[in-house]
């Protein structure tokens, strides 16, 4: 049982005197006591991408912020071994700190988060603990403030301009499989969307199978394809075979993951010109992709050259993208995002969020924030459709005519099910998994593969 994991679960309670710095009518009474952070995993289906395979489980932590007053708050974010003990390093010093003080809570973290103000680098994925435990600890409080004031968190960050936040279909190349059970087993009697989650994708037409089955369970309006998997012109293929079957009408994305050389931009970009809403880090870098986009006629977009605030200076100096991806997990929550949202509305730049394979509650704040944001450039990217798991009361959020309504209830909307969390923790305890390495899981293929940070 959950209530007995005390090696994943810092039980700590005490008592503080009143605060000075009220927010609202916020007292000492919700002062943090307790923080419980618990490791998940979550069915995975084998997708391919620039770093290699997706293991049958993904790794997210669920972080749980309780205060004196029996309000908790709950957040979610990618699962390593690094952060889990982060979180468990930095606890002690929140419990008596105000959940709505959310400046301080920020300085506590900046001042004593293990790793400091580490960098992506040429990390295939983002592995940052600084603002992964940022986020993991506002978003929890959020949760908190919009209980206590019976508002949901939205109203927090400024109110609603939408009612329903649009996402893209998320196209993968992929084995046969929908993952769990660390193997690839399929499902038997699956039908619609879960049956084609299961199919393999790996040529342009079975891209295009999969594009369908997608659009019509879910009735998303733009679609995305993960590439930097197979040599370029395949991909090229599968991008022209996606134009054709859907119409000029369909808004597509092409993402290589910075695998390609300029060379190899420049002789099949120019191919996808008039046919892409935005070509997402086609190579590594700002100075390539500034260069390379003064020569292509398309938007660029980036999750991978412009990942920090630090590097906003240079990103604007040289123009290396027209579009930045953010993401709450990954830019240190939900008012860093809006934050950034404001820069490139300054700046002229487009905006839109990055997803990665998550839960409900991962989902749930994108929504609040995609709800706030003025003005959506583009729709939101979401893994959601490929996860089977679920962790929230009342199971998956609905995905109807490619968005996602508003959650109306306080803080996020969600609850945890407290059921679920168990089964997905023994999942984690099965697993053995303390870390995403797509190299390794490739390498359970083609013994012979390893990442570069160049491919193509």
């Amino acid at each position: 049982m959950l209530e007995h994991r005390t090696c994943f679960i810092h039980q700590i309670t005490s008592y503080f005197g009143k605060t000075e710095l009220p927010f609202l009518s916020i007292s000492s009474d919700h002062q943090i006591s307790n923080i419980i952070c618990t490791p998940v995993a979550i069915g995975d289906p084998p997708l391919l991408n620039a770093a290699g395979l997706h293991a049958p489980y993904a790794l997210r932590i669920i972080v749980e912020v309780e205060t004196r007053s029996g309000i908790s708050g709950i957040s979610e974010i990618p699962g390593s071994e690094k952060i889990l003990q982060t979180l468990w390093e930095v606890t002690p010093s929140l419990i008596g700190q105000q959940p709505s003080d959310l400046t301080r809570l920020h300085q506590i973290l900046s001042d004593i988060t293990v790793g400091g103000h580490d960098e992506r680098g040429d990390n295939p994925w983002d592995q940052r603990t600084q603002v992964h435990v940022f986020s993991a600890i506002e978003v929890a409080c959020l949760d908190i403030m919009g209980k206590i004031m019976d508002c949901p968190v939205y109203e927090l960050l400024g109110g609603k301009v939408r009612d329903a936040v649009p996402f893209a279909a998320y196209l993968f190349y992929k084995y046969e499989g929908a993952g769990g059970s660390l193997g690839f087993d399929m499902y038997e009697g699956a039908q619609g969307w879960s049956r084609s989650r299961q199919k393999p994708a790996l040529t342009p037409h079975e891209i295009v199978d999969q594009a369908l089955a997608m659009v019509e369970s879910f009735g998303f309006q733009s679609i995305k394809l993960k590439g930097g998997v197979f040599e370029p012109g395949k991909e090229v293929d599968a991008i022209m075979a996606l134009r054709e079957t859907f119409g000029p009408s369909m808004p597509l994305r092409y993402d290589p993951n910075a695998l390609w050389s300029m060379d190899t931009a420049r002789k099949w970009g120019p191919k996808m010109e008039g046919v892409l809403e935005y070509f997402e880090d086609p190579v590594r870098g700002q100075k390539k992709m500034a260069t390379l986009r003064k020569e292509l006629k398309m938007p660029f977009a980036t999750n991978m050259c412009t990942t920090s605030f630090e590097e906003i200076p240079s990103s604007i100096r040289l123009h290396s993208e027209d579009i930045i991806l953010s993401d709450h997990h990954f830019w240190g929550g939900m008012r860093a995002c809006l934050t950034l949202h404001k820069i490139c509305r300054t700046f002229g730049r487009g905006f839109s969020m990055h997803s990665n394979s998550h839960l409900g509650i991962s989902l749930a704040a994108m929504v609040h924030v995609g709800a706030v944001v003025p003005d959506m450039d583009y729709a939101l990217d979401t893994h959601y459709p490929w996860q089977e798991d679920e962790v929230i009361v009342g199971g998956k959020l609905p995905i109807e005519n490619g968005a996602v309504r508003v959650p109306h209830g306080p803080g996020l909307g969600v609850e945890i099910d407290r059921s679920a969390l168990e089964k997905l923790h023994a999942n984690y305890q099965e697993a053995g998994l303390k870390e995403r390495n797509d190299e390794i899981e490739m390498q359970k293929v083609d013994p012979q593969w390893k990442f570069e940070a160049t491919r193509f």
